[in-house]
């Protein structure tokens, strides 16, 4: 690799740390707004004997993206849970080979189902939710967005399999068995 090409992937390398560093901004608000609305809710439902529904549908909304959008954009392969009892005692080949059969099935189905879950949230134009009168389109948008995420992550974990390199993962770390 040439020099410039070293300074062309290191640039890359770092708007992809920045972008990850909006993403992780992103889904501290999500969780933020989740407590305030939840904390507002405890405070107006059992001080004032007023319970606001609002807040359950914002904390909801913030759970939901919050849980998708960090699976999309924020969680690291390593940080994934996985059932690694056989996978920790395979060798590093094997490994790549589950990763590549996981990887093929998961990137079929995400792609399968895509076209039935965008028509299905487009479809939600009609409803709107209870309180706050959101259309649940965009509320359920995220999955979309989640699912061609997760089609690009597992495309990108098979082909790095493929080439020889297995995920940078923990094996055995935080096994109680």
């Amino acid at each position: 690799m040439m020099a410039g090409e070293t300074t062309r992937y290191e640039a890359w390398a770092e708007r992809g740390r920045w972008l990850r560093r909006r993403a992780d901004n992103i889904s501290a608000i999500l969780l933020l707004a989740m407590f305030l609305c939840f904390m507002l809710q405890i405070v107006a439902r059992y001080v004032f004997n007023y319970p606001l529904g609002w807040t359950e549908e914002i904390s909801v909304l913030c759970w939901i993206w919050c849980t998708l959008w960090g699976a999309a954009f924020v969680l690291r392969e390593k940080d994934e849970v996985r059932f690694d009892i056989i996978y920790s005692a395979a060798s590093e080949n094997t490994r790549r080979i589950f990763t590549i059969i996981t990887g093929i099935i998961a990137v079929a189905l995400f792609a399968i189902a895509l076209p039935a879950t965008y028509q299905y949230v487009t479809f939600l134009k009609v409803e709107k939710s209870a309180y706050l009168g959101i259309r649940l389109d965009y509320l359920y948008s995220i999955y979309v967005i989640f699912s061609v995420a997760a089609i690009i992550r597992y495309a990108a974990l098979t082909v790095f399999a493929i080439r020889g390199k297995a995920p940078d993962i923990q094996i055995g770390a935080g096994s109680a068995l």
